[in-house]
């Protein structure tokens, strides 16, 4: 291999290698918090419908910064917002750590976390969209959408690693030490930011297909309505049947690493594929609802090995498509993909709101098995809705640059 090739690739390894330690760091807060529940819950008491309104206030937050984020980026490039995002991230994570002291400073922490999420989010898909090898974009994708629910993993292994020994505070302040560490591993932009700006403001305004895009992201949202409730409640429901906390937290560590393991198949099989990948997510969406009915099933059972099971199909299918859904996205806008999926991930982020608040709700006043149930429908309706989405990408076809991906 050629010297300066062989650089190109370094440089594109460790390009993917800042993002996806950089979505990891900004993905800990919420995911420590829904894993380490329980302690959470006894140390500032408060109960589920609140742990449910403060978990739903860190998507609130994201959605909120979302769009403003994506223009944000698109102006000053992904790799300045990403650096400023991780560093605004290790201090509240120190905070979190150092002063939520009740249920209502633990909230205004997440709403605040939420929202430098809502800006990472498009800052990274744009950092990916021009750094990475177009061929290969799918797998990039794949890869740092993976970081997502590998910060759950790294959640649920912090139950008996950390929580369970010295502290659930404990376990942000290591949310910080990652969130500076990848602040420091942004590589530097490779335009100075007045130079950035000036070729923001003379370049011609991309056309965004908003109307497709808003569909596609209410289907994304269905589809988070489910996968949030589920992150944010699994570990209780685990130990209402009778398992124990540590032993709960390593499933979800394990339903976990199969949604990184589905994530990264599907942007290897996207790049070979080329398109249909909004059905694709469908499919997926819908084999999710096998596994939120059998979470339903072991809570009305009482069945450890059916919710076991249920966690791995839930987390694996119906969590498992999130980097194909940004990378479909962003092939179908090459020219805007910050604002683009900055518009999808509202709706993401917005189910990330509704899915733990009403699973605390269902929990609160109803059984676990209402909240599984509820999750199921979301994921169900969430299938139907992205078809819908797809086809009507494909119609604008006709007046705009050709679909790709959809």
């Amino acid at each position: 291999m050629e010297p300066r090739r062989r650089e190109r690739l370094a440089d594109r390894h460790r390009d993917l290698a800042a993002a996806l330690l950089g979505t990891v760091a900004v993905a800990l807060p919420v995911y420590l918090v829904g894993t380490m529940a329980i302690e959470v819950r006894h140390a500032l008491h408060f109960g589920a419908a609140d742990l449910g309104l403060a978990v739903g206030g860190y998507y609130l937050g994201a959605a909120l910064s979302s769009v403003p984020g994506s223009w944000l980026a698109e102006a000053v490039g992904g790799a300045r917002v990403m650096r400023a995002i991780l560093i605004s991230s290790g201090v509240i994570q120190l905070a979190i750590a150092s002063f939520a002291s009740s249920w209502a400073l633990l909230s205004a922490f997440l709403l605040l976390a939420g929202a430098l999420s809502g800006v990472m989010n498009p800052g990274t898909n744009l950092f990916l969209a021009r750094r990475s090898a177009v061929e290969h974009q799918g797998l990039a994708f794949g890869l740092k959408q993976s970081a997502v629910p590998f910060g759950s993993l790294l959640g649920g292994l912090a139950v008996p690693a950390v929580a369970l020994s010295v502290g659930w505070r404990w376990a942000f302040f290591l949310g910080a030490t990652v969130a500076f560490g990848a602040a420091w591993a942004i590589p530097a932009s490779r335009t100075s930011l007045a130079e950035r700006r000036r070729r923001h403001r003379e370049q011609p305004r991309a056309e965004v297909r908003t109307g497709p895009l808003v569909v596609l992201a209410l289907g994304l949202g269905m589809g988070m309505v489910a996968s949030s409730g589920c992150l944010a409640f699994l570990v209780s429901s685990a130990v209402h049947i009778g398992y124990e906390k540590g032993t709960a937290g390593l499933l979800v560590a394990l339903a976990s690493v199969a949604a990184v393991a589905s994530r990264i198949v599907n942007g290897i099989q996207a790049d070979r594929r080329g398109r249909r990948h909004f059905a694709v997510i469908s499919m997926m969406l819908g084999a999710g609802v096998a596994g939120y009915a059998a979470l339903a099933a072991s809570s009305a059972l009482g069945d450890r090995s059916l919710l076991a099971a249920g966690a791995i199909v839930a987390l694996g299918a119906g969590w498992g498509w999130n980097g194909l859904f940004n990378f479909a996205v962003v092939r179908s806008h090459p020219d805007s993909p910050a604002v683009a999926t900055g518009v999808t991930q509202v709706g993401g982020r917005l189910g990330g709101v509704l899915g733990p608040v009403v699973m605390g709700l269902a929990v609160a006043h109803g059984s676990y098995t209402d909240g599984w149930l509820l999750a199921a429908a979301a994921s169900l309706c969430g299938a139907a809705v992205i078809l819908v989405g797809r086809r009507l990408l494909r119609r604008t076809a006709g007046t705009s640059a050709a679909p790709i991906g959809a």
